[in-house]
């Protein structure tokens, strides 16, 4: 359905009759239209405008500028609105052309809700913008294998999960607001191209989407390591028979030590294999402070004594903010 290269689009050299756009201005312009679209279809905010931003060229590209179709989509079989005409995969390929960029806001919407691929998308958590862009890849709606990074990472630039929040009721204007202005504790600098200083617990921008469960629930790899996101008060028998594994391995696969004892919360990551002796992406992790050898080795699918090891600490230590911890 999409280019081979999303990028193409945000590094063409646009030359426009007026200025530019940029992706701020293009947030505020279109920032009301996407949380309403959230709050009337349930789709995040946040995808619809980092989509948006990705495949417009913030506003920017012909098709937006010419045809108002800020998301790519071509026509297929059964559209009888207008159409745009242009190169893409193959040469005077057929787009859907609208009337505003409202329209096409709401095409989006009906795209996604009224196609079975992305049936599976409305089962996740509303929240997870993460879980979003990942199943949107693997759905097909492009065909880049960076395409959920680029969606992610978008999100995380600009901050565009408060307006999931905004929209939801969880922060005031006031609040998004601030949170624009200042530090956001949920936001990952990911620094250098070996990936080796800052990536953060919290970031799971470095998670491929690999697979899915016979009931339709996705399975995602962190460092070569299958795992899936747990569901509000599972446990490791519930999980373990569910998925056919024995209880033993998998509280192992875990690091549970008490599994009569264990409750899993809504996004706790469940390993279903072995950790890995090393992180082959991240070289070093900076400490925030409060970590323990168990948080880090399940956060980077690394084994705790190959960490423990590397790093002469202790099984129990908790660890000081700043402190440098070698992954491989």
């Amino acid at each position: 359905m999409k280019r081979q290269s999303i990028l193409f689009l945000l590094l063409f050299p646009l030359v426009l009759m007026g200025q530019k756009i940029t992706v701020e201005e293009y947030i505020e312009t279109y920032k009301d239209i996407a949380m309403k679209e959230m709050k009337d279809h349930k789709i995040p905010a946040s995808i619809t405008l980092a989509q948006g931003i990705i495949e417009s060229g913030a506003g920017n590209s012909a098709l937006a500028r010419e045809a108002k179709n800020h998301f790519g989509i071509k026509c297929h079989k059964g559209w009888n609105g207008k159409t745009y005409t242009m190169d893409d995969d193959e040469k005077d390929e057929c787009f859907r052309k609208y009337r505003k960029a409202e329209d096409s806001y709401r095409d989006h919407s009906d795209f996604l809700t009224s196609r079975s691929r992305y049936a599976d998308l409305f089962k996740l958590d509303i929240m997870d913008y993460e879980g979003w862009a990942k199943g949107l890849k693997a759905a097909g709606y492009a065909t880049s294998p960076t395409y959920a990074t680029a969606l992610i990472n978008r999100i995380k630039t600009n901050k565009l999960y408060l307006y999931d929040q905004l929209a939801m009721g969880l922060i005031s204007e006031k609040e998004l607001k601030k949170r624009m202005k200042g530090e956001d504790q949920t936001q990952v600098n990911i620094t250098s191209t070996e990936l080796e200083l800052a990536f953060s617990p919290s970031d799971r921008s470095l998670y491929e989407l690999v697979d899915m469960t016979d009931d339709k629930r996705f399975i995602y790899e962190n460092n070569h390591v299958r795992f899936l996101y747990a569901k509000e008060g599972e446990t490791p028998e519930s999980l373990a028979k569910e998925l056919g594994i024995k209880k033993k391995k998998l509280c192992k696969y875990n690091l549970i030590t008490r599994p009569d004892e264990m409750v899993f919360h809504q996004g706790d990551i469940v390993y279903l294999e072995q950790l890995r002796k090393r992180n082959r992406k991240v070289k070093k992790y900076i400490t925030v402070g409060g970590e323990t050898v168990r948080d880090i080795a399940l956060c980077f699918a690394v084994r705790p004594d190959k960490i423990m090891k590397r790093n002469k600490l202790e099984e129990n230590v908790v660890l000081k903010p700043g402190q440098k911890i070698k992954l491989k």
